[in-house]
């Protein structure tokens, strides 16, 4: 379809249609961006997805400045609002979560703002068909967000209007932040002065209604929407609002649900009244939520040039050959506490000491490796559980060890099996809990016999059998399966406890035939699925609930 950008008509055309059977206006925005569907109006104007013509009908997005205000003064704002958008997002430079701005230009004696398509919900409409959040996934929320925040903050950029309808969580799970129409330059403009109200009440923090913003202005509206996922309950048309006692002026969300200690505590201070009470950074909060006293986010700079530079937020594709691919998610580097604590419930002697280790970035497989992966390196299949995008199982360490050097040499990247420490690192994903989805599991967020759950969680499936990886939930650092389906074989070598254990992130070997496995499987108890439970079997031992999974450095061979 082609549709008409007048809009006195906004008539639905056929495919290919050069100008409107209607009322004869012109379709091509520029002579390149058809418009193919209108997506929605809000108060500076409308917005349709289309395609670039000039790129192979490359899919993105058009916004039509059509603002609603009546007057000079608020036309004149509106205006300037509009073009502020697109110099911010052009200031900001290139991040992977937020979408590109392609082209600023008038046509017709309106002006248009062409952006990337991000094919996806945003977080409204996801709660619209899937009902309110749990605690594990507003955290994936916040670790996504949090960088993004921080890298437009450092770019001395307030975006001012976080909520729901401006988070945009795309097909492949990736959280993308839109709408910088009301975001602020912090080092001065005339949208700065006391007395300029923007953003959305419910969400805007006090100061921000007064005309004044700061940088956890951003994060007190972040809360808010966490608290609206979690509860269910949005401010109504008549601005009455469940969560906000307008008489203290306090939140009251907490009797709506049941969270941790720890982030019920984080969000109570993202939504302190006074600034100075908050968290002042977003790389503060994610400190707090990962339980560590520094965080460093790494945030890309904007490109010298037009080649493709892999940054810590990236991911990538290897193409095995017919049809088949291997998804690869970068995580970022950090620092985290291995191990369990004494008074973790089921715990082992061998997953102590609890020790710090800092990890450096890597990319590592978005799911366990599959039987169609497995089968287009090596050439065969040794799995009991038949299934291509099951995961592989009935293999030895030296055979996932072989399939990384074959992999290797195929590619000329550096794939092989994770160090214990960034296989752990990765499940955790920034929790302290037993599991990276909280205190407990069950047999709906993992594969498991669930005739054996942890501590007094009910009892749950058993499968007898492997499941199709992706089946179940991600954890934070959008990876799959770090609990259960199978087990995963780790590079080091097998040791009773961590006593002079590396705290570089590196592999422990000292040519131990009895190697390291982690993670759990679909044939054993909900304890052996905890972040820090461990294992070990001989090398050459195989079994139907042994899989693995690869990871990558930043570097080629």
């Amino acid at each position: 379809m082609s549709q008409c950008l007048n809009p006195a008509c906004i008539y639905q055309n056929p495919q290919g249609t050069s100008f409107c059977q209607k009322c004869g206006g012109k379709i091509l925005l520029d002579d390149r961006y058809r418009p193919i569907k209108f997506l929605g109006e809000g108060g500076f104007g409308r917005t349709f997805q289309a395609v670039d013509e000039k790129r192979l009908n490359t899919p993105c997005v058009i916004k039509q400045f059509l603002p609603q205000q009546a007057g000079s003064a608020a036309l004149a704002k509106a205006t300037e609002l509009f073009q502020h958008e697109a110099k911010r997002l052009q200031e900001l430079g290139k991040h992977p979560q937020i979408p590109d701005l392609e082209a600023f230009f008038p046509q017709d004696g309106r002006l248009y703002l062409v952006q990337d398509f991000i094919d996806g919900q945003n977080l409204l409409e996801e709660f619209q068909n899937q009902g309110k959040l749990n605690e594990a996934q507003i955290r994936i929320i916040l670790v996504e967000l949090l960088p993004v925040l921080q890298f437009i903050h450092d770019n001395k950029v307030i975006h001012r209007d976080i909520k729901p309808e401006n988070i945009i969580r795309s097909k492949n799970g990736k959280l993308f932040l839109i709408d910088f129409g009301v975001s602020k330059e912090t080092s001065g403009s005339i949208l700065t002065r006391v007395g300029t109200t923007v953003g959305t009440p419910g969400y805007a923090p006090p100061e921000q209604l007064r005309g004044v913003a700061y940088h956890n202005s951003d994060l007190y509206s972040l809360a808010v929407t966490c608290v609206r996922l979690l509860t269910g309950h949005f401010q109504k048309s008549d601005s009455s609002d469940e969560l906000f006692d307008t008489n203290t002026m306090a939140w009251q969300w907490r009797k709506y649900v049941s969270l941790s200690e720890e982030l019920t505590t984080l969000l109570e201070t993202m939504l302190q009244d006074i600034p100075a009470k908050r968290y002042q950074s977003a790389t503060e909060v994610l400190a707090a939520l990962t339980n560590q006293k520094t965080v460093v986010i790494s945030t890309p700079q904007p490109p010298a040039n037009t080649n493709v530079n892999i940054n810590l937020q990236s991911s990538f594709t290897e193409d095995l050959g017919k049809g088949v691919k291997l998804e690869m998610i970068a995580i970022p580097g950090g620092t985290f506490l291995m191990g369990s604590p004494e008074n973790e419930a089921e715990r082992s002697s061998w997953e102590s000491p609890q020790h710090q280790v800092t990890v450096p970035s890597f990319f590592m497989g978005k799911y366990q490796l599959t039987q169609a992966q497995y089968q287009a390196i090596i050439g065969t299949n040794p799995s009991r559980f038949k299934g291509k995008n099951r995961p592989v199982e009935s293999v030895c360490w030296d055979d996932a060890v072989a399939f990384c050097q074959t992999l290797s040499q195929k590619t000329q990247k550096n794939y092989r099996l994770p160090s214990e420490a960034e296989w752990e690192y990765a499940c955790r994903a920034g929790t302290t809990t037993p599991f990276s989805f909280g205190d407990n599991i069950t047999t709906d967020l993992v594969n498991y016999d669930g005739n054996y759950p942890y501590k007094s969680a009910p009892k749950g499936k058993h499968r007898q059998q492997t499941t199709d990886v992706g089946t179940f939930p991600p954890n934070a650092f959008g990876l799959y399966d770090m609990h259960g389906n199978v087990w995963e074989w780790c590079e080091d070598d097998w040791h009773e406890n961590y006593i002079n254990a590396p705290i570089d992130g590196s592999a422990w070997n000292n040519r131990n035939d009895i190697k390291l496995m982690r993670g759990g499987s679909w044939y054993g108890m909900a304890k052996g699925c905890r972040s820090a439970y461990r294992n070990n079997y001989s090398r050459d031992r195989c079994h139907f609930d042994f899989g693995f999974r690869v990871v990558s450095s930043f570097r080629t061979l």
